[in-house]
């Protein structure tokens, strides 16, 4: 990658300075989880027996565990690696949830907590060809991402993003398969399509579809899949808005920001850029929900037939979210 600044209508390179240590990586994405990841950052250096988890985290909106390793140099195997740390999540499951209630300050129980959407996130330098292959498939809970430090202090996060349409399911007759199958039993990622697929309205499919082109064409986002909803996002992985499909009508959640209270825990707090939405016709609702840290989540809510949907309108909505994120 290249990059350059621009001083005086003159353009200069901008060399990359690499990081010396993994632990400098490290700190760094620490330090800054929630902007990089959006999720929250729980405890470093966990140890469960011989194993050391690099940074805990924990997604608020999904409800389950992010593990987070740093990697220098091209030695190892992305996949075995990932399926051993989700192997010991699923059989530790006290321990982490031990480390989130010491940092929250409060009891969690183990049920409350979703698996199933437990991820692994890599980070290095540089993956090489094999290691970037081996994680080539469609449906493996683990993300990829080559950090650069540049000689201006900017640092850039690519994620490497799988390019084919295999199941990792094709490894479960194969030798040392055991693992896929034991982890794939509770973890899973979830697609577009099979979401889609449980929509019994073709007419709400039609309309969710004009509104991703609509939406893909003007702006820079990606699609996240839950189990229970599908979220638009920017490549910064700030959600945009909520989708889901309830009856004869679509739900879609616009959230407005973060509100901590001025407890213990991260004394009073008001995320950047609280959003208020300017909507003429006014079909939202507004509804507040609660993280486990206590700390208050309000959105809006817009409840819509699928017959009266306007894919301009949801648009003109959902830019205004887009538009406050990314300024």
């Amino acid at each position: 990658m290249e990059l350059f600044i621009l001083k005086k209508n003159k353009i200069q390179e901008v060399k990359i300075k690499p990081f010396k240590l993994e632990k400098d990586i490290q700190t760094l994405i620490e330090d800054n989880t929630e902007t990089l990841f959006d999720i929250e950052f729980i405890e470093t250096e966990l140890t469960i027996g011989k194993y050391r988890v690099d940074s805990l985290c924990y997604d608020n909106e999904s409800n389950s565990f992010i593990i987070i390793e740093y990697k220098k140099g091209s030695s190892y195997s992305v996949i075995d690696q990932g399926y051993t740390y989700l192997q010991l999540m699923l059989n530790n499951k006290s321990d982490f949830v031990l480390a989130l209630s010491k940092h929250l300050n409060k009891v969690i129980d183990a049920k409350s907590i979703d698996w199933s959407q437990s991820k692994i996130i890599f980070i290095s330098q540089s993956f090489n060809s094999y290691q970037k292959d081996s994680v080539n498939f469609k449906n493996l809970p683990f993300e990829l991402y080559e950090i650069k430090r540049f000689n201006n202090n900017t640092i850039v996060l690519n994620q490497h993003l799988s390019s084919s349409n295999e199941s990792i399911d094709l490894l479960s007759n194969k030798k040392g398969s055991s693992i896929v199958n034991s982890v794939g039993k509770e973890v899973k990622v979830y697609s577009e399509e099979e979401f889609l697929s449980k929509v019994k309205n073709p007419i709400a499919v039609q309309h969710y579809n004009s509104l991703k082109e609509g939406l893909f064409n003007e702006l820079d986002i990606k699609i996240n899949v839950a189990k229970h909803y599908i979220s638009f996002k920017t490549q910064s992985n700030k959600t945009v808005c909520y989708i889901n499909f309830r009856g004869n009508n679509f739900v879609f959640d616009i959230i407005r920001g973060v509100l901590r209270p001025g407890k213990k825990y991260n004394q009073g707090y008001k995320s950047k850029n609280f959003f208020t939405i300017d909507d003429p016709k006014k079909l939202s609702i507004e509804r507040t929900s609660k993280f486990k840290s206590g700390a208050l989540q309000p959105g809006y809510r817009f409840n819509i037939k699928f017959s009266d949907f306007d894919v301009d309108y949801m648009k003109f909505l959902i830019k205004q979210k887009y538009n406050s994120i990314i300024s």
